[in-house]
């Protein structure tokens, strides 16, 4: 399959699920612009060509400091509905049946947006695109690695009201200096209230991150995961549990975990019997949406038909839906 036409109309009919998206980093400029002038929001970009240039980053902080800024726009239920439809508009040209998106309150209720405004925008949008698009969703709640472990547990009690329209909890930004084992009490306490749980861990932190959130975290999955790579007995042990690592190419790209593509380490986390995902992380800031994550991937590893198809499988195998549902969603495959 080296006809590149071919190859992306082959990945695009694929079946999907994703498992690793922030919905406040699928914001495309266009949207931010029409959401600044609507709120009144002041941003120092005069055009989206201006915006689309600022998009060049050489490390995670640098992309963190504009993804923030760029979420400054989102102030009322109706943004926050906007952002996700129009999210849920593109996966569906792209063939995505399932995903599990994750938003991060603590960016928004520091600046006095209230919390049930962001998450009912987002539920109703996911709900809109179920009955239009037949995707079907989960929402998982974020906490702020680099805030403190008391304002995680501020977020998870402001979630109660919520709770049943959250799956579970994760942990993401800036990975550096701010260890998992920071929030074990924020999330023991996300357990007994019965959340499922997930973290970032070694994107640019080290592989000892993706043990602790493992042994501290009891986490499901593992966001990213690129550096569990450099312990041989962590590998391991990922491999016989079939912990989910759930990969963003473009996004390790974008950010220089990996500087070549032909470099990625995807193709051999599936040598190794990992249960690797394809995800697309923050597609607005890196590039791309699912097929292009697929296809840049595909293209410089030179997948195979079988371990692309294994790709799209193990997202519905990672995901949080039931044993029979997963089963349905991969019955298809065979078809």
């Amino acid at each position: 399959m080296h006809d590149l036409q071919e190859l992306e109309h082959f990945i695009n009919s694929l079946p999907k699920a994703e498992l690793h998206l922030h919905i406040e980093g699928s914001l495309e400029p266009e949207l931010m612009f029409t959401l600044a002038q609507r709120n009144n929001v002041n941003i120092r970009f005069d055009s989206v060509e201006e915006l689309k240039n600022a998009y060049n980053f050489n490390n995670l902080q640098e992309f963190l400091n504009l993804y923030y800024e760029g979420a400054n726009v989102l102030l009322h239920e109706q943004d926050f509905y906007e952002l996700t439809m129009a999210y849920m508009e593109r996966i569906n040209r792209q063939n995505v049946l399932h995903t599990e998106i994750f938003f991060d309150p603590q960016t928004h209720t520091i600046r006095g947006v209230p919390f049930s405004d962001i998450i009912t925008g987002i539920r109703r949008a996911l709900q809109d695109a179920e009955n239009q698009f037949g995707i079907t969703s989960k929402i998982i709640m974020c906490f702020l690695r680099d805030m403190s472990a008391e304002s995680a547990m501020q977020t998870l009690i402001e979630a109660k009201p919520h709770k049943e329209w959250i799956v579970g909890v994760g942990l993401d930004s800036a990975e550096s200096g701010n260890p998992p084992e920071k929030f074990t009490e924020v999330f023991e306490q996300a357990i007994t209230e019965g959340y499922l749980t997930v973290a970032h861990a070694g994107e640019e932190g080290p592989a000892d991150y993706v043990r602790e959130a493992l042994q501290k975290l009891k986490v499901s999955r593992i966001d990213h995961g690129n550096r569990a790579l450099e312990d041989e007995a962590l590998v391991q042990e990922l491999a016989s549990l079939q912990v989910p690592l759930t990969v963003c190419p473009l996004s390790n790209l974008k950010l220089c975990g990996v500087t070549d593509m032909t470099k990625h380490p995807l193709k051999i986390m599936l040598q190794k019997g990992l249960l690797a995902t394809v995800n697309s992380d923050d597609p607005a800031y890196f590039g791309g949406y699912m097929t292009e994550n697929f296809l840049a991937v595909a293209t410089a590893l030179d997948l195979s038909r079988d371990e692309i198809v294994q790709l799209a499988k193990n997202s519905f195998l990672a995901s949080f839906l039931s044993a029979e549902e997963k089963a349905k969603r991969i019955s298809s495959f065979e078809l």
